[in-house]
């Protein structure tokens, strides 16, 4: 098969679709990759890397879809994109179409197969091809958030994990999944009081095992919220719903009743967000404020640390890419149940329930 990696052009995004360790593996079972100068310069991996292991270097990102019949990406398409792509090209990526209407409807116009790594998911409900992502992301929020808690950035002037004689700065994490936990620790191990709430009691009771006792459960409700938020200096917001809107569990109204200079992080920003007043933004410009409350909603948080989270990325999704590229995409997603939860958008139909419900699409089954 012919795989494509283009360069990311999304705003301050450094990643790239795959490593040189993964076009190796690509090459040696005889497929041919086409990867676009510099693609991986921003991960710290350059074009002679790439040429090593039997890549094919082009100029243009032109050139690349058109001579593939597999883009892998990091990031989704974006508009200028769109007309890039071929009929029955497939394209394998985060898309998050539940955030995005127009990215929709363009994906179905184009007639590709559009295969999402974030809907990917194993026989227990896991997504591994999110997993990686979701721990670079609920680590950073809070390297971002204690970060934007400083006064000469618009933050509450609060060191998270105080000093002898002053208590912590207090989080309050919503969501008890990959981006939570991972939040909570490393918000713990700054030192941090870290509240982290869920609706889903298993999970709030492993989160009580492993965590230490400055880490505290509490099951997630809107007067719960309500409560722990006028206390609270730090929020991160890391609800998930597979392939789904997310919920806005933190409302504008709400945020009158929290501290000037707190902050919000919002890592489901990419599926539309669980705070009403979230708006993506870019590392460029990264925060915006209401109601005296900082906003971090950047869209591509691990982009920031580009070699992490390209490595890591690469680690969890080759093993798919392989597979598509050596039987083909029906086959391959005939043959693997995980696969084929990834497949969004086929031929020009909607073929994933909740992308349907997002736009009140017709589903086709």
């Amino acid at each position: 098969m012919k795989i494509g990696v283009p360069k990311e052009i999304k705003n301050n995004e450094s990643r790239v679709g795959i490593t040189p360790a993964g076009v190796f593996e690509l090459t040696k079972r005889n497929h041919t990759v086409f990867v676009q100068t510099q693609a991986g310069f921003g991960s710290g991996f350059f074009d002679e890397d790439y040429l090593e292991v039997g890549a094919i270097i082009l100029l243009t990102i032109e050139d690349v879809y058109a001579s593939s019949d597999m883009i892998v990406k990091v990031k989704e398409p974006i508009e200028s994109e769109y007309g890039l792509i071929k009929p029955d090209q497939v394209v394998f990526t985060y898309f998050h179409f539940a955030s995005s209407e127009v990215l929709t409807k363009a994906m179905i116009d184009s007639k590709a197969i559009c295969i999402a790594y974030e809907t990917v998911e194993d026989a227990d409900g896991s997504l591994p091809l999110l997993i990686p992502m979701s721990e670079v992301a609920g680590r950073m929020s809070i390297q971002q958030g204690a970060k934007y808690l400083e006064k000469p950035i618009k933050g509450r002037g609060v060191l998270l994990g105080g000093v002898p004689g002053v208590p912590p700065g207090k989080v309050l994490v919503l969501g008890a999944g990959i981006v939570g936990i991972q939040a909570a620790k490393m918000a713990a191990g700054l030192g941090a009081h870290v509240t982290i709430m869920d609706i889903n009691m298993k999970q709030l009771r492993y989160v009580n095992d492993v965590m230490p006792n400055h880490v505290v459960t509490e099951f997630s409700s809107e007067y719960n919220i309500r409560k722990r938020i006028k206390e609270t200096d730090l929020i991160i917001g890391g609800v998930l719903i597979k392939g789904a809107k997310a919920p806005k569990l933190i409302t504008k109204d709400m945020l009158k009743d929290m501290h000037p200079g707190a902050v919000i992080v919002d890592v489901a920003v990419d599926q539309g967000g669980c705070f009403e007043t979230t708006k993506a933004t870019t590392h460029e410009n990264p925060t915006y404020i209401i109601n005296d409350v900082v906003h971090y909603c950047v869209a591509n948080m691990p982009g920031a640390v580009p070699h992490t989270s390209t490595v890591a990325l690469t680690n969890v999704t080759l093993p798919y890419v392989i597979k598509l590229a050596n039987e083909g995409w029906e086959t391959a997603c005939r043959n693997s149940l995980p696969l084929s939860k990834g497949l969004n958008v086929v031929k020009g139909k909607i073929v994933y329930k909740e992308i349907a419900e997002a736009f009140n699409l017709e589903l086709s089954v």
